[in-house]
């Protein structure tokens, strides 16, 4: 029975761990959300940005990287960026005068750069869900393929013979 105790205790500190992550990731000026759009303010510094399922909208400085998984990412007039922006299943929008010093890549969505807006890195966009197939979904097609093969053989290897009398 104690086994079975430490157990449970043990799920129910990485339940709490995996509840605490978000908080303990916006320590200092770092932030990151789920489910909830994260706004730089004009006159605010932050650090990374990371938002999964919502959008991020920047109209202050932003000191690191910026990352948006399903959801967009808008620098508005005037805003810089030190780090990288990117954007997975969404879009990046730079407004007049906006500044990033990195690089801006979108995977599964478009950049859409007003002429004032700068990027000092490379500009990379691969529109189109063809991108997000191709990039996600092939590999783990290739790994369960490759689990389905190995299943297949071990299955092959235990079949009995038949052995004549």
């Amino acid at each position: 029975m104690p086994i079975k105790s430490g157990r449970t205790i043990l799920r129910i500190l990485a339940v709490l761990a995996l509840l605490a992550a978000p908080a303990l990731a916006q320590k200092g000026s770092d932030r990151f959300q789920f489910n909830h759009d994260i706004f730089v303010e004009p006159g605010q510094k932050s650090g990374d940005l990371t938002c999964i399922n919502c959008s991020v909208f920047v109209r202050g400085e932003v000191a690191g990287d910026v990352t948006a998984i399903h959801g967009n990412v808008v620098v508005e007039q005037g805003s810089r960026l030190a780090g990288d922006v990117t954007v997975v299943l969404g879009d990046l929008r730079l407004q007049s005068a906006a500044q990033v010093a990195g690089d801006a890549v979108t995977v599964g969505g478009t950049v859409r750069r007003e002429p004032q807006a700068s990027v000092a890195g490379d500009v990379t966009s691969l529109g189109g869900a063809g991108w997000v197939i191709l990039i996600f979904l092939l590999p783990l097609a290739l790994v369960g393929g490759m689990i389905a093969l190995i299943v297949w053989l071990i299955a092959r290897i235990q079949k009995p013979t038949p052995v004549r009398a």
